[in-house]
């Protein structure tokens, strides 16, 4: 699990750091920021459940938000017939940035979910 924590870290500061010319990088920079945070402690072997459950519960609330959204994911699939969204990094289409928004919400959820799990088990040999 260090090894997995470490390259979260270093790509969730990754992410952070992308979202300096995104509209609303005030709310991106925090939400990959969480997430490194709490990859850098678990590399450390602390662990904080409380901490991944939050993250997952704001994170899932809001790409739940992003599936329903207008230009979010169902717009995605049903209107546009799921372009593509890696054709080029300048999202001049308002439902690719959406999308995007949504997979990285996963990504972070998935990433404090393990971290959970992992803590959880760790706790339960002790």
């Amino acid at each position: 699990m260090k090894i997995f924590n470490i390259v979260f870290v270093v790509l969730f500061i990754i992410f952070a750091g992308l979202q300096y010319n995104d509209p609303d990088p005030y709310i991106w920079v925090p939400i990959y920021m969480y997430s490194a945070v709490f990859c850098y402690l678990a590399a450390r072997q602390k662990f904080y459940p409380v901490g991944y459950g939050v993250g997952i519960a704001i994170y899932l609330t809001y790409a739940t938000y992003k599936i329903f959204d207008r230009n979010g994911l169902i717009d995605w699939f049903e209107v546009h017939h799921a372009e593509s969204l890696v054709e080029t990094m300048k999202a001049e289409k308002p439902w690719i940035e959406e999308v995007r928004e949504f997979f990285g919400l996963l990504i972070c959820v998935a990433v404090l979910g393990a971290n959970w799990v992992y803590s959880v088990r760790l706790k339960k040999r002790l």
